[in-house]
């Protein structure tokens, strides 16, 4: 996704242009626990002055418990139930930029709501990076398991796939996140600008 020549800035696409291109679509990051989604989303909200929500974050308020608790207390179909409606909701309410959980694009309607009304962006991290990230936290229901990262690499050879049906794939390295926001606005910019030759 990255024409530049290393180590040399792009120039910053035109937000107003880019808002223009959107045609009142969302901005929706997919992609694994761990790759940026929320930190990137809110400051990708920020630049491009569009309000930002987190599906994980809104169904935890809603429920009145975290996603561990859901998961512990329900059991993870009861979750992913939930998670869809959150979804659809959400989306209903206008253009934004959206931060999904790792497993909601994996469902066929939940991709087919996220198509109706926005742009997805896969927030691409390899293993590595992702066990770095979620190496000691404690609220990652799925990787609470015996062998972490064992887990964690099987979640990901099994949704990898699918991530890739996203109609953007940005990595998520180990910079700033502000450069993250850089390559996903670029990457952005040239898509819309495909798309309206196209």
């Amino acid at each position: 996704m990255d024409n530049a020549p290393e180590g040399r800035a792009r120039p910053a696409p035109d937000t107003a242009r880019l808002i223009a291109a959107l045609r009142g679509r969302s901005i929706v990051l997919v992609g694994m626990m761990g790759a940026g989604k929320s930190s990137v989303g809110r400051r990708l909200g920020r630049v491009l002055g569009l309000p930002f929500n987190d599906v994980d974050a809104e169904i935890e308020r809603a429920a009145g418990m975290t996603i561990a608790e859901i998961f512990q207390v329900h059991g993870e179909p009861f979750f992913r139930a939930g998670e869809s409606r959150v979804l659809v909701r959400l989306l209903a309410q206008g253009q934004q930029v959206l931060s999904t959980g790792g497993g909601a694009w994996i469902d066929p309607a939940n991709r087919a709501a996220i198509a109706a009304h926005g742009i997805s962006v896969w927030l691409k991290a390899e293993p590595e990076v992702l066990l770095r990230r979620l190496r000691r936290r404690t609220d990652r229901p799925l990787l609470q398991t015996a062998d972490p990262e064992s887990s964690l690499r099987t979640i990901l050879a099994a949704r990898e796939p699918v991530y890739a049906l996203a109609d953007l794939t940005v990595p998520s390295r180990e910079v700033a996140h502000e450069q993250v926001v850089a390559d996903l606005l670029a990457a952005l910019d040239a898509w819309l600008g495909a798309a309206v030759q196209g």
